[in-house]
């Protein structure tokens, strides 16, 4: 995905804490979650970097298609699984992808590298967001230092269709059976209303500089998406809240985090080899 994608691939780590999700998996429940997400989050960077960048050196007259001493085995043992590697292909362009998490899904890292690049938080309110947001990014006591950035998951229920958002909302409970599990109002900051609303309240996101982006949660894809993108965006971009994405800018470089260094590479200069890009003041995602 990292490759293919062009440097535009992140991953989205999470630990649903349900019994259904243990049985899909077909095995008994982990007791302690977080400590397995924070387990998973390592050896999946620890693999991403078990290729230097340049392993890969195409030797026709040796007839080698990689330097093996620039290939590392992760050799990681945790409570629950263990991988030796390295990985089956090469390290992705951005490095490693970002990593998205919502807040205590993954416990934080034992070393001073924090695991998770962007923390996603959430709130009864703005106040609550911003809260939550601040709280993302702080270093911890005896942990890593936080999230680089923090989004704020956002449910919207919009006016469409010639309905309003109330009207909306109300029929999508009615149709929700009784118990059913759903992420929906798990913990994300929810709008109801029209896109002019909506914007507002994506401006005052914006302006507080705890936020660096909002990932949108569209109640329906089919229609309350068609409204974000002819209403909601255009009018972000007017505000110059967002803005499209640097063409063959990764991911990375439109968050304006750098590119991590390999930790298997210890060689003279093979920090961090970043080509920044200034990341877009509170970008709305």
């Amino acid at each position: 995905m990292g490759g293919g994608g062009g440097g535009r691939g992140g991953g989205l780590a999470g630990a649903p804490r349900t019994p259904e999700t243990a049985d899909a998996y077909g095995r008994e429940p982990v007791a302690d979650l977080a400590r397995e997400a924070r387990d998973v989050v390592q050896v999946v960077r620890d693999l991403w970097d078990s290729w230097e960048d340049d392993a890969v050196i195409r030797d026709v007259a040796t007839g080698r298609y990689v330097d093996r001493d620039r290939l590392h085995h992760v050799d990681f043992v945790g409570e629950t699984f263990s991988v030796k590697g390295p990985l089956i292909s090469p390290r992705p362009p951005q490095g490693q992808l970002v990593v998205l998490a919502p807040t205590g899904d993954v416990a934080p890292s034992v070393s001073d590298d924090p695991l998770v690049d962007v923390a996603l938080v959430g709130g009864s309110d703005i106040a609550a967001a911003r809260a939550a947001a601040r709280a993302a990014t702080a270093p911890a006591p005896g942990a890593d230092d936080g999230a680089a950035l923090a989004v704020v998951d956002l449910e919207v229920v919009l006016d469409a269709d010639g309905r309003t958002a109330r009207a909306r909302l109300a029929e999508l409970d009615a149709a929700t059976p009784a118990g059913a599990r759903t992420g929906w109002g798990a913990g994300a900051l929810q709008y109801s209303g029209d896109a002019a609303g909506l914007s507002g309240l994506l401006a005052r996101l914006a302006a507080s500089g705890d936020v660096a982006g909002v990932r949108l949660l569209p109640a329906v894809l089919d229609v309350d998406l068609p409204v974000l993108a002819r209403d909601v965006l255009p009018a972000l971009r007017a505000a110059r809240l967002t803005a499209a994405p640097r063409a063959g800018a990764t991911l990375r470089e439109t968050l304006g985090l750098p590119r991590p260094a390999n930790r298997y590479d210890t060689r003279p200069g093979a920090g961090t080899r970043a080509r920044h890009a200034a990341p877009h003041a509170a970008a709305i995602a």
